[in-house]
């Protein structure tokens, strides 16, 4: 398996769903940097299970330890590794799913890629619990991010049939990224929330799940962050998307709405600020042309598929049998994804920019 994401900065994940614990290891931060872990927690807090009925009812703490790399609350240079234990674990719900593969799930995929000796309780090392570790690494990027002025914020744009308002792509004020990344089920409308509510029980009460969007902005990039042809903004951002459990489209500026514009209408024209620095009047490039920022905000939106463990009878197979069933899924699980993923985006996008701007000297 290959769960080492950077270039510069290299962030490895470990562990599984239901093993003694999970962690990260971060290694190329820059020495001499103060981490704040009460906001480290608090970021944990906001991805945390067993908040409200939109989640799922395990209860994890999920404190993370961190047994080296820090000295007196200062990055010392070396690796930073962090461990979050796995305190609530019911490993007993998951035995049949040896032989019945989850629809949606990565049962079979991985069943066919490791021999079948892919640990299963509670997806293994596929499950959405190790978005914690992603959260984790991504808290302390973003402290060295905003110490630099750059602020990242997130919102659930939609789920379901309810949508939030989309950010304003050419001005995203500092107040509003520092709100929504404070915010558990973040939203630009909080009167959307509601709705969004009301959407997800249906999903729960219907024994089935839920669907949405994440849609992220980041200010204070300077332009020129980026390299063609293979290292470019959205390169780079796109395969560390891809790698959170449930993504399954990322789109930056207008994405693909672009197939409807005509260039006059696509293009952001150029155009000097008062405060002398090169702008655009519009921007529906999201703030990266060529694959490097161009000092607007950058703005990008990620796909988040329903939760794939659903307990309504399914179709699926019997791998010890050669032949088909149905399953009913047991355990804990959540309607609806989205609100849980809003700080793991977040976190995502700050490990992403933080190990470009360390491969360009811009720390």
């Amino acid at each position: 398996m290959s769960s080492t994401f950077g270039k510069n900065l290299h962030i490895s994940v470990f562990g599984g769903s239901h093993t003694e614990a999970i962690g990260v290891v971060i290694d190329g931060l820059p020495a001499g940097e103060t981490i704040d872990q009460d906001a480290l927690l608090r970021q944990m807090a906001r991805r945390a299970p067993g908040r409200d009925k939109s989640s799922t009812p395990r209860k994890e703490s999920d404190i993370p330890r961190i047994l080296c790399g820090l000295l007196d609350g200062v990055t010392t240079g070396a690796p930073l590794c962090l461990i979050i234990e796995n305190t609530n674990i019911r490993s007993k719900d998951y035995s049949d799913l040896k032989i019945h593969p989850r629809p949606g799930h990565a049962d079979y995929t991985a069943f066919v890629r490791y021999g079948g000796h892919n640990d299963i309780r509670g997806g293994g090392h596929f499950s959405g619990r190790l978005t914690a570790c992603l959260v984790a690494a991504g808290g302390i990027a973003r402290q060295i991010l905003q110490r630099r002025g750059i602020l990242i914020g997130a919102h659930a744009l939609q789920i379901g049939p309810v949508f939030d308002r989309r950010f304003d792509p050419v001005s995203i004020s500092p107040e509003e990224l520092i709100r929504l990344s404070e915010t558990y089920f973040a939203l630009l409308d909080p009167e959307k929330e509601s709705a969004m509510r009301d959407v997800i029980e249906e999903a729960r009460m219907a024994q089935d799940s839920i669907g949405g969007i994440v849609e992220c902005a980041v200010t204070g990039l300077p332009a020129g962050l980026g390299s063609p042809m293979f290292d470019g903004v959205e390169n780079v951002l796109g395969a560390a998307l891809f790698g959170v459990p449930a993504v399954k489209g990322v789109e930056f500026g207008d994405g693909f709405g672009v197939a409807a514009l005509h260039g006059s209408e696509n293009n952001d024209p150029f155009t000097y600020g008062e405060d002398g620095k090169v702008k655009t009047l519009t921007n529906h490039a999201g703030g990266v042309l060529g694959g490097i920022t161009t000092g607007m905000p950058l703005v990008f939106r990620c796909a988040v598929k329903p939760t794939s463990s659903i307990s309504r009878a399914q179709h699926t197979i019997d791998l010890s049998r050669g032949c088909d069933d149905t399953l009913s899924v047991h355990g804990r699980h959540d309607p609806c994804i989205v609100p849980r993923a809003i700080p793991v985006v977040e976190g995502v996008a700050a490990m992403a920019l933080l190990d470009m701007m360390s491969g360009q000297g811009l720390l």
